[in-house]
């Protein structure tokens, strides 16, 4: 089905990757080189690490959001739940079966969609049954969650009644913009159905009323609107979309104000929940506003070390990695990503392959939610296909044409020299993913890198090869997907 989505293009292959792997072979007066900015990282603990602040749930919901350019394949199955076993489900295999608008089919097509996703199938029929079918569905970033509910907003709208018929909240300005964009793409030919941003900066003068059929916001500028200025009102709703549930939930304030606003919908509205997790909090803050729901699941693909293939490249110092990962960069691979401990060694790092005119992303945690968006944007669309970064994208990022991870510093716990497996796999996890096959290169500098490398084979019950230069074969490994 994959093949069938307008994801993103997979690079080019590399067909000559042998050739330049080879060139990862370290000059034998390198130690001798003069020591460079990158050294400075040396100098860094590795507690220093530890100063760098944990991205919020909703940073990371963004950078999840921001990283997809299509729908990723699944092939976990997708489980369903009803209270009513009355009430039947079926699937669709294209959108004509949905008997949508020709208005709301164009604009599927021209937004590249072709046939449904995964969890498309299951829960677009229910979402537009008549009557309406309340849902809960949880499945991770990128297979189809926004889409589908767009979709179903859109269907829902009466256009020739002024007012407000569907509402959608998301727990941050960012995240609601995205969605605005999503639905305003798909209803692009529908020139009769309106759509607001309430969020941060927008405002309503005096006196004036929201009337626009889709609001997209957050939960402190709609209760504002509803409770405060009464210039919103929900009483003609008929769709109420909670989006990102999980961190709405985690972040504070706004699942008070959810149910404040779900207390001004009429009992008619349509209630849809989407969230990327189905743990307890989730589920019970679902059963408190959504009545009788339906449940779709769609299980998360569970991160593994069974298609990377990982291999090690000893260096003698500072000055050595930094030849070895200035090599690395030249591998005509899809994506890379090169992991640092620290923001000081990513930075440091960032800066010399620059000023040496390689082109590369820096990400970190110092950076504001609208400068990360710009980074993984270029990064997604191909300006840099190197990204220089920090843990903070160590979780929950992935990138389908990613096929090399390079960890430029070993991960370990914040403090010591331990090795922070989990980490490990988390990093490397942003590889091999949706089936294919990934790479995984360890730079290691000294005896105590080597031990770090053991502890993680260890943990891991594995073995890291270190990359020969002359064996053609396992190079040639590296280009196959």
């Amino acid at each position: 089905m994959s093949d069938d989505w307008a994801k993103a293009a997979e690079e080019q292959e590399a067909k000559d990757l042998a050739s330049k792997v080879q060139t990862l072979s370290i000059p034998e007066d390198a130690s001798n080189a003069k020591p460079a900015a990158a050294t400075e990282a040396a100098e860094e603990t590795p507690s220093e690490a530890s100063t760098e602040e944990a991205l919020t749930a909703a940073e990371e919901s963004l950078m999840r959001k921001v990283m997809r350019k299509g729908i990723i394949e699944s092939k976990n199955n997708v489980e369903v739940y009803r209270k009513d076993p009355n009430n039947p489900l079926y699937s669709v295999k294209d959108f004509e079966a949905l008997n949508l608008r020709k208005e709301l089919l164009d604009g599927i097509y021209d937004m590249g969609f072709k046939l449904p996703s995964k969890i498309q199938e299951t829960a677009l029929p229910t979402l537009l049954a008549d009557p309406p079918v309340n849902m809960i569905a949880q499945s991770q970033s990128g297979t189809g969650k926004t889409a589908a509910f767009s979709l179903a907003m859109l269907s829902r709208i009466d256009p020739k009644k002024r007012c407000t018929q569907a509402l959608c909240l998301s727990p941050t300005l960012e995240l609601a913009l995205q969605t605005l964009e999503s639905i305003t793409k798909m209803g692009m030919k529908c020139t009769d159905i309106s759509i607001r941003a309430a969020v941060k900066g927008e405002t309503v003068a005096r006196g004036q009323s929201v009337n626009e059929h889709i609001v997209v916001g957050t939960p402190g500028k709609v209760l504002d609107w509803v409770k405060k200025y009464k210039c919103l009102d929900l009483s003609q709703c008929r769709v109420f979309v909670l989006d990102e549930a999980d961190v709405m939930i985690a972040t504070q304030g706004h699942q008070d104000q959810s149910v404040r606003i779900h207390k001004h919908l009429p009992s008619s509205c349509q209630m849809m929940l989407f969230s990327a997790t189905y743990e307890d909090q989730v589920v019970e803050f679902a059963e408190a506003i959504i009545p009788n729901p339906v449940i779709i699941r769609l299980h998360r693909n569970e991160e593994t070390l069974e298609n990377i293939r990982q291999m090690y490249v000893e260096c003698k110092n500072e000055e050595e990695k930094y030849l070895a990962i200035s090599n690395i960069y030249t591998i005509p691979v899809g994506n890379s990503m090169f992991f640092c401990h620290t923001k000081r060694s990513a930075s440091s790092l960032a800066s010399r392959l620059k000023q040496d005119g390689h082109q590369v992303a820096l990400l970190t945690g110092d950076l504001t939610p609208d400068e990360r968006v710009r980074v993984l944007t270029r990064y997604r669309e191909g300006q840099e296909r190197v990204l220089i970064c920090t843990n903070v994208l160590a979780r929950g990022i992935d990138v389908e044409s990613v096929n090399l991870v390079v960890n430029y510093d070993l991960p370990v716990k914040p403090g010591s020299r331990e090795a922070d497996c989990e980490t490990y796999l988390h990093r490397i996890g942003r590889t091999g993913r949706f089936g294919k096959t990934g790479n995984a290169i360890n730079i290691v500098e000294g005896r105590s890198d080597i031990l770090i490398l053991k502890e993680i084979e260890s943990h891991f019950n594995i073995k890291i090869a270190k990359l020969d230069y002359n064996n053609v074969e396992e190079i040639e490994k590296l280009g196959e997907d």
